[in-house]
């Protein structure tokens, strides 16, 4: 196995960059679209990870974890897999507007996460353990 780690693990890195490139391109050149739909897209990027955050943090708390499992599992649920749900929606849904998940998932979700979003978590953590 050892001869076969630097060649996996050092090609998944450049490939993810490529991929994550990619997404970046993609996202800029349809950033026209979102003077329609801006206002929903950050209400969107920001209410949904909410709200799955509560729903992580429940069932953190039901299923007995200690609030720093709480805070990660409504982490874990609030972010949504930033690189995944994008993907699965150009896939699923190719005739949609890649530039509105792009950008819900990479320019508003993930720094309203980094910035608000874990902070409060780790609170409502917390709160739910008592």
């Amino acid at each position: 196995t050892a001869s076969i780690q630097p060649f996996f693990f050092g090609l998944f890195k450049g490939i993810l960059a490529l991929f994550l490139l990619e997404m970046g391109l993609i996202a800029a050149s349809h950033l026209p679209a979102l003077r329609r739909h801006g206002i929903f897209i950050i209400a969107f990027g920001i209410a949904m990870p909410l709200a799955a955050a509560v729903a992580g943090a429940m069932a953190g708390r039901l299923l007995g974890h200690t609030p720093g499992g709480m805070a990660v599992l409504a982490t874990l649920a609030a972010s949504a897999s930033y690189i995944a749900a994008p993907a699965a929606i150009r896939t699923a849904v190719p005739e949609a507007n890649p530039a509105l998940s792009l950008t819900a998932s990479l320019a508003v979700t993930f720094p309203f996460n980094i910035i608000v979003g874990i902070p409060l978590y780790e609170r409502l953590a917390a709160y739910l353990h008592g």
